[in-house]
């Protein structure tokens, strides 16, 4: 059967996205050679003292490091640097959405400009310099009346495949996956033939043409986008240059096995794709984490009951350590399949019972978003949650304090409702969920979002952490 094709109602606007800035540093020369009378002898190269400060590498890669000599290794050591001291060094400028309820998903797309999915089932792309909000229509099922039978759930998953030309979500139906080109975001296709018949909840790309949804019906599906459609989706009307997009369906949908301890709740939450192992990890809301090897198809390996099983509704994998870290109601949980015996211990985010919301994985520090506003920072490697830093003195160097560091996010917005007048007794301040969060580690920024964590509550919260 011919593919079939469906004309968006709107002219096409091409949103405009920015190339990221990238930085470059010059090679270290070789060194003179001596000449006079006699032997020559090689003068022994003086080795450049590096100097290890983050405003020094700051203050150097902003202006492009011109006359600043590379020297072997400096990169990767101060990487490893910054990954420690960046988070006590961000701070928040908040960000205004109006009345949208409560951001679930979100990526950068570039220096500037990052493509947010909420509750209220609005895609869109927010300037973070200039706070410009640009609104994305959503893709619709060939069967309009489906979509018109879900009951809205939201935007809970974004992702960019690995080269960035294309961007995966929910399209208007949200059991649907909807691609888009980049970085024009025009619609490409449309996964709502044969597919899921629940809310997606998780999405991750296997390659640059291939991708894997989870879904509340409990199971997943392989999805592969013909290159071909990229380039090809465009009809004209006139003097009007119309995109299309294509229906398709999965090439492999797979169940969640069911288990004894519940057996009705194996809703896929979340999804981590390993590039190394080409493996894919999933975590259901019965308390098990569940590993795929994907290739043409899925094919399960394991599935393994998690320590804390309660509300485990997010998952991250981390490539340098082969580790998956997955959140609970109040604690993040590592795995390593391939070990029998699991050697790093759990984390307890000890943010009173609101859960873990957010996970990245970034070297060895991996970020938590919790159900209470907060920020936490935990070192894989040691073990334990990056401190805050204090000085006894303006000369002292600063030390760590034995406090945890936490980064408390705004306020948000919140709107004040019978709901909230009624079953909250008003309170004014009510920490927001952060749902999401991404970094962009070019730029040493950090964006958060999310919403005030109670289902009934209408509001949202948007930061730049730099």
């Amino acid at each position: 059967m011919a593919p079939q094709q469906t004309g968006s109602s709107r002219k096409r606007k091409a949103t405009a996205i920015e190339a990221g800035a990238g930085c470059s540093s010059s090679s270290l020369g070789s060194g003179a050679v001596g000449q006079g009378e006699g032997p020559v002898v090689a003068k022994r190269q003086k080795r450049q003292e590096v100097r290890r400060s983050l405003v020094h590498y700051l203050k150097h890669r902003e202006v492009g490091a011109r006359g600043f000599a590379k020297v072997q290794g400096f990169e990767s050591s101060m990487s490893g640097y910054v990954v420690q001291r960046l988070p006590e060094m961000l701070r928040e400028r908040q960000l205004f959405l109006g009345t949208l309820n409560k951001v679930f998903a979100s990526q950068w797309l570039n220096a500037r400009q990052v493509v947010c999915g909420t509750k209220c089932n609005t895609l869109f792309v927010v300037d973070v310099h200039s706070g410009h909000i640009t609104h994305l229509p959503l893709l619709q099922d060939k069967n309009s009346n489906m979509a018109q039978d879900q009951a809205t759930c939201g935007i809970h998953a974004i992702e960019l495949n690995p080269s960035k030309t294309l961007l995966a979500t929910g399209g208007e139906n949200p059991n649907s996956l909807a691609v888009y080109q980049l970085p024009t975001l025009d619609p490409v296709c449309l996964g709502d033939r044969q597919g899921h018949k629940d809310w997606i909840f998780a999405i991750a790309w296997m390659s640059d043409t291939v991708a894997v949804t989870g879904s509340r019906d409990g199971t997943v599906a392989l999805w592969r986008v013909d290159p071909d459609l990229v380039n090809d989706n465009v009809a004209w009307y006139g003097d009007e240059e119309i995109p299309t997009y294509t229906h398709i369906h999965p090439r492999d949908v797979e169940a969640i096995p069911r288990t004894t301890t519940n057996p009705g709740n194996q809703k896929v939450r979340a999804l981590a794709f390993s590039g190394r192992n080409q493996e894919l990890g999933a975590v259901s809301l019965d308390g098990y984490f569940h590993l795929w090897k994907a290739r043409s198809n899925l094919s399960r390996l394991l599935s393994i009951r998690l320590p804390y099983c309660r509300e485990n509704v997010c998952l991250t994998y981390c490539n340098d350590l082969s580790l998956y870290g997955v959140g609970s109601q109040s604690h993040v949980s590592f795995l390593d399949p391939r070990q029998r015996q699991q050697n790093i211990r759990p984390l307890c985010s000890r943010e009173g019972g609101t859960g873990v919301r957010s996970l990245s994985f970034y070297q060895n520090i991996i970020t938590v978003g919790t159900g209470h506003g907060a920020l936490l920072f935990y070192d894989i490697r040691a073990q334990k949650f990056l401190e805050e830093k204090s000085s006894a003195s303006p000369d002292s160097f600063p030390r760590p304090a034995g406090r945890k560091l936490k980064l408390t996010c705004g306020r948000g917005w919140l709107n004040h409702d019978d709901l909230w007048v009624n079953y909250f007794g008003g309170m004014e301040e009510f920490p927001n969920a952060l749902y999401t969060h991404c970094y962009n580690w070019p730029e040493m920024k950090l964006f958060v979002a999310g919403g005030p964590l109670p289902s009934g509550l209408h509001g949202n919260y948007a930061g730049l952490w730099s």
